[in-house]
């Protein structure tokens, strides 16, 4: 018998993977099933399959929608153009509070779901070279002799990725006040009022009395 699904009851590739995405966040790999995931879109068991060849297939979809996102996102930060290295590091900040360009949480499931994939394990391990190392090349730019470029690097990468195994709760006014310190503690020099003012204008944010 012919197939009546339509487009309209099929949904799209972009429509699964999202909902993929939405499950792994809650419930973990595990949870990132068809059936589960046609029940959550209304949609038919079978229409999955005319946008992947089987879960797997989902899977790795996934894996390379976080190494678009988020290793792109990363690196292209720290290629963005900046007039100093205090600059250059706001860039890299704007991962840690815009999640179009670093989303912390899909990190957090990623990381998670290696535990208990070999696959992801290595997956990752590439992702943390690249990340590294495009921050590494950002301070070799602006004048740092490639072991302290390297250092560097990985201590701002390290962290963060601290930040986000433990699963650490900041409210934006407290990440902001802490910016300078660590902007300074990274590149060995402190921001002045104009970077920052800049930085917390770009998103949205007023210091406590400026108002």
């Amino acid at each position: 018998m012919p197939s009546t699904d339509t487009p309209a009851t099929k949904g799209s590739q972009d429509v699964w993977l999202d909902a993929a995405f939405e499950m792994l966040l809650e419930s973990g790999v595990d949870s990132v099933r068809i059936l589960p995931l046609a029940k959550r879109l209304k949609l038919s068991r079978t229409s999955f399959y005319w946008f992947f060849k089987d879960r797997e297939a989902l899977l790795e979809a996934l894996i390379a929608r976080w190494r678009e996102k988020n290793t792109l996102g990363l690196v292209q930060q720290t290629e963005a153009y900046a007039e100093n290295i205090i600059e250059a590091m706001l860039n890299v900040f704007d991962c840690w509070l815009n999640s179009q360009l670093f989303d912390s949480q899909l990190e957090f499931a990623m990381r998670s779901w290696a535990l208990q994939s070999a696959a992801v394990v290595s997956e990752i391990e590439a992702a943390d070279a690249t990340r590294i190392e495009a921050l590494a090349r950002m301070f070799e730019r602006y004048g740092y002799d490639p072991l302290a470029a390297n250092v560097r690097g990985r201590t701002i990468y390290l962290t963060q990725i601290g930040y986000i195994s433990m699963n650490t709760q900041e409210t934006l006014e407290v990440r902001m006040q802490r910016i300078p310190a660590y902007v300074e503690i990274f590149t060995g020099q402190p921001p002045d009022s104009r970077e920052l003012q800049r930085f917390h204008a770009h998103h949205e944010y007023s210091p406590a009395g400026t108002d």
